[in-house]
């Protein structure tokens, strides 16, 4: 009776030694299935969360495969997620909408910044991206944010007949920057007041650009909207972007190189802007949302 009892407790042990292991191997398993990817959420060009424009900021420890970047993009359902990642020397950015990738965008550029400083605490007086727009920089100093983008000036054209359908009143000049049309009214009320079709705007064909409308501002130096009708977002609550047509042209008309810009959306945004030649800074506040992980398949 004495050595059954013994026979049984071996048994008993090595039973256990079976469910542990095998318990290991599928914790083992389990974590290569799964990747976790540190997610925020932050409200750019603001001092106060719900105002300026959010963006998904996803921090990588290396590239994923594109059609997953656009995936979490689609997920996020954002005007853009920014995907940051070591890359040489540099920090590597690359934007998303759910739609598309881009080439350039303000307001997650920001928001990516933001978080490096914030809450992964870079140290470095100055980041820089390499994106496909280039070299990007951005400083800080203070509660503001400093991007170093790219100027892209605008020339004047022909106002097309399909953005004038869509629109509920008509600029006083139309110009034409490498990505989006810019249209010019007489007023911070005529922008304000403006109401764009967006099913009549999205039969004109602008790929992945939009429409900047513009006036001089009653308090501020200027005042501006942008849409975007191949985008899932509308109207872009802040577009840092469109300021790289902005800066050089009210820059140009006021004569002055510095300039205080708001777009005036429903979440309103503030940029303090500078006009530098073949570049252009702008700058502002950041507020983060939210933190998170995002759990997906290897």
């Amino acid at each position: 009776m004495k050595l059954k009892t013994s026979t049984s407790i071996v048994h008993l042990k090595n039973n256990f030694k079976r469910i542990a292991k095998s318990l290991k191997r599928i914790a083992q398993l389990t974590k290569s299935f799964f990747m976790k990817i540190p997610i925020y959420q932050v409200d750019a060009f603001t001092s106060h969360v719900f105002g300026g424009n959010p963006a998904a900021v996803c921090v990588l420890k290396k590239w994923l495969p594109t059609e997953i970047m656009q995936q979490i993009a689609i997920e996020n359902n954002l005007a853009e997620t920014a995907f940051v990642t070591p890359q040489g020397s540099h920090l590597g950015l690359r934007w998303f909408t759910p739609e598309t990738e881009i080439d350039l965008c303000g307001h997650a550029t920001l928001a990516t910044a933001h978080v490096l400083y914030k809450h992964l605490k870079y140290k470095a007086p100055k980041i820089v991206f390499e994106s496909m727009s280039g070299i990007l920089e951005v400083t800080q100093q203070g509660k503001l944010l400093t991007l170093n983008f790219p100027s892209r000036p605008a020339e004047p054209v022909a106002l097309p007949k399909a953005i004038q359908k869509a629109l509920s009143t008509q600029p006083t000049a139309t110009l034409k920057a490498p990505r989006d049309y810019m249209l010019v009214y007489d007023s911070e009320e005529a922008v304000r007041n403006l109401v764009v079709n967006p099913t009549l705007l999205g039969k004109f064909p602008m790929d992945k650009g939009g429409v900047i409308v513009t006036a001089r501002g009653n308090e501020a130096d200027f005042v501006s909207r942008f849409f975007t009708p191949n985008a899932s977002v509308f109207e872009d609550p802040v577009t840092g972007s469109a300021h790289c047509t902005l800066i050089p042209y009210w820059s140009a008309y006021l004569n002055k190189p510095e300039l205080y810009a708001l777009q005036v959306s429903d979440r309103l945004g503030t940029l303090m802007c500078k006009d530098m030649g073949e570049r252009v800074h702008i700058s502002g506040e950041a507020k983060t949302y939210l933190k998170g992980e995002i759990k997906i398949n290897r």
